[in-house]
C-alpha cells in the first residue's frame, strides 16, 4: 500500500490504535481518534500529561493502526515519525482536528476554552511506511 492511499484511508476513516515506544522499549497502545491536516500529517488530539504524549518526547517513532467503523472490515498501519505541538501555537491545529473529524463546532470559544483547561496538545505523524503489502 502507497502512504498517499493510507493517507486517504484515515482521512476518512477516524478510529484507530497508536503504539508509541514506553522508556523499557515496549508498546504503548492507545486508543485514539484521527484526522489527516493539510500538510498530509496524521494527526490525534491529547493531553500533555498523557504518557502517549510523554513516550513521543521520548522517541517519535510510531505507528498507528486505522481501522473502518465495522472494525472487522478494512484497515491500514502507518509507521512514521511524530512531534508533539503544544498551546498556544496547537490552537489552530486542534479547531482543523475537529473540523476535518466532526464538522462546524456549535460554540468555538467554548472548544478553545475546553482546549485549554484540557490541557491539549496535537500529535502530528509524518508517515514514513504503510501497510498491509500483502495478506495473509
Amino acid at each position: 500500500m502507497d502512504i498517499e492511499a493510507a493517507v486517504r484511508f484515515a482521512a476518512e476513516n477516524h478510529h484507530a490504535v497508536l503504539a508509541t515506544v514506553r522508556t523499557d522499549g515496549r508498546p504503548q497502545l492507545s486508543p485514539v481518534t484521527v484526522g489527516v491536516d493539510a500538510d498530509g500529517f496524521v494527526v490525534v488530539s491529547t493531553r500533555e500529561t498523557a504518557v502517549k504524549t510523554k513516550n513521543v518526547r521520548l522517541d517519535p517513532s510510531v505507528s498507528v493502526c486505522v481501522f473502518a467503523e465495522s472494525f472487522y472490515g478494512p484497515w491500514i498501519q502507518i509507521d512514521g515519525v511524530a512531534e508533539v505541538v503544544s498551546l498556544p501555537d496547537a490552537m489552530d491545529g486542534l479547531v482543523e482536528y475537529y473540523r476535518r473529524i466532526s464538522g462546524e463546532h456549535p460554540d468555538w470559544d467554548d472548544y478553545r476554552d475546553a482546549m485549554q483547561r484540557e490541557q491539549r496538545v496535537l500529535v502530528r505523524i509524518r508517515p514514513e511506511r504503510a501497510g498491509p503489502n500483502v495478506s495473509g
